[in-house]
């Protein structure tokens, strides 16, 4: 192997699961179309999986075979190097929260930054980018709540929150309350009540 494949390769095998590579950050080794070359032999060997345009992960080994690493981990991975907020979709959420049974089929993601699709091996991932009142509260119980309840809709908005009012840890619960300003009319009202039937 080549210096330039073996240098990436090194690299890319120093990161942890759900690492990232993207081929400017090996520019200083090569011309841009050396260092594309060298990632799509990478690639065509196995070494490297194309998770999306311009964005290389690492396979993971184990006794059982080599598989695509886990999608929140290269969701995760993203999320720190392009400074976006990344959180599970809304269906994630209220199924973690206990409002729903359904199982999302498919891996959903909200972010702040544009939408995009990443192929992990056999399973493809959308991140799709969601308005700033979704994620404002960030990734804890209540902003997890605020994209449970979108994806729950005004129909079921009443009972989710007498759901919620039980389970989120009172903290949580406040945070959710004083945010409501931020957030859809409709939600805002639901939340409102609810918090007045104290």
């Amino acid at each position: 192997m080549s210096k330039l494949p073996e240098t990436i390769l090194l690299h890319a095998q120093a990161l942890p699961e759900g690492g990232v590579l993207s081929p400017k950050e090996f520019l200083h080794l090569g011309s841009r179309a050396a260092v594309d070359q060298a990632l799509s032999r990478l690639t065509k060997e196995g070494k490297l999986l194309r998770a999306a345009r311009g964005t290389y992960v690492v396979p993971v080994s184990s006794r059982f075979g080599t598989r695509a690493p886990a999608p929140e981990k290269v969701v995760q991975a993203l999320s720190n190097r392009t400074g976006e907020t990344v959180t599970p979709h809304g269906a994630s959420a209220a199924n973690a929260l206990g409002l729903t049974q359904q199982v999302p089929i498919r891996e959903v993601y909200l972010t702040s930054g544009p939408s995009r699709k990443l192929t992990l091996g056999r399973a493809e991932v959308a991140v799709k980018h969601a308005p700033g009142w979704m994620l404002a509260l960030g990734s804890g119980p209540a902003g997890a709540a605020v994209r449970a309840l979108a994806w729950m809709g005004p129909t079921h908005v009443g009972e989710s929150l007498a759901t919620l009012r039980r389970t989120l840890p009172s903290s949580e619960w406040r945070t959710l309350t004083a945010a409501r300003g931020t957030l859809p009319s409709w939600m805002a009202r639901a939340i409102g009540e609810e918090a007045a039937r104290g």
